[in-house]
């Protein structure tokens, strides 16, 4: 008598693939769903049991729920002449309505009542998928170097541009104090001919007048040489700015 049709889905239908290298164990994950109405037994087993670790390897999927089954490959020096040689089973039997002990209904179910599924092992080295996508690479690298290239320029052209529009505020403010200082250099050699003429046409004044006009005018002087002597300061400290934006 035919044996019955899978009624467990298996996700994948057909191959496991354990992508290496495999100098580490690698997992792979197998899905079994249970559509039915019943709950139904399940066993998974290998020709190479030696080579892998199944968890779980059996037990009872519910009426409408799945299970996930880890197939973990244990490390071993990899072979390409193998890659057909290992296989799974999932094996299946409908659970009865009272089960007790699920061995007992694997020793006593009959051939027809059971199901199985198989899937082939396939073996995936990372160099096998580089070869296969070496343009991809290429032009992601080359649209790389491009981006960077632009994304590093537009940073300094803003820094150029930036740095000489403070260099001509700068120097729009060095021309303005230079004028600045001209002129109270100018306004300073006047205020000085003018008190030189003032102090001669009041020396026939008495002591006390010629003192007081001779301390204003010191008071004058004062005032000038020392505004003169504060944008002397800050002309030079804006010097050394402008040298250092140009260097």
């Amino acid at each position: 008598m035919a044996r019955q049709d899978q009624v467990l889905l298996l996700e994948p239908q057909h191959e496991l693939k354990f992508r290496g290298p495999f100098t580490d164990v690698v997992t792979t994950t197998l899905k079994l769903s249970n559509p039915t109405d019943r709950n139904v037994c399940f066993k998974v087993k290998t020709t190479a049991p030696r080579r892998y670790c199944v968890r779980p390897n059996s037990g009872v999927i519910d009426s409408g729920t799945s299970i996930n089954v880890s197939v973990m490959l244990q490390p071993f020096d990899y072979d390409p002449n193998e890659k057909s040689k290992h296989k799974f089973m999932v094996q299946s039997l409908l659970a009865p309505p009272e089960m007790t002990d699920m061995e007992v209904v694997w020793k006593d179910a009959k051939p027809e009542e059971l199901m199985d599924s198989k899937l082939r092992c396939v073996f995936v080295m990372p160099l096998e998928n580089d070869n296969m996508h070496d343009a991809e690479p290429k032009v992601s690298s080359s649209s790389s170097s491009t981006l960077k290239s632009e994304s590093s320029a537009l940073p300094k052209s803003a820094s150029a541009a930036l740095d000489d529009t403070e260099v001509k505020k700068i120097m729009e403010e060095s021309r303005r104090l230079q004028q600045e200082v001209q002129r109270l250099r100018q306004e300073n050699k006047q205020m000085r001919e003018d008190d030189g003429l003032r102090m001669r046409k009041n020396t026939a004044m008495s002591a006390p007048q010629p003192s007081s006009s001779s301390s204003g005018v010191g008071l004058k002087e004062e005032g000038a040489s020392t505004r003169l002597l504060a944008l002397s300061v800050l002309f030079f400290v804006i010097g050394v700015i402008i040298g250092k934006l140009l260097l």
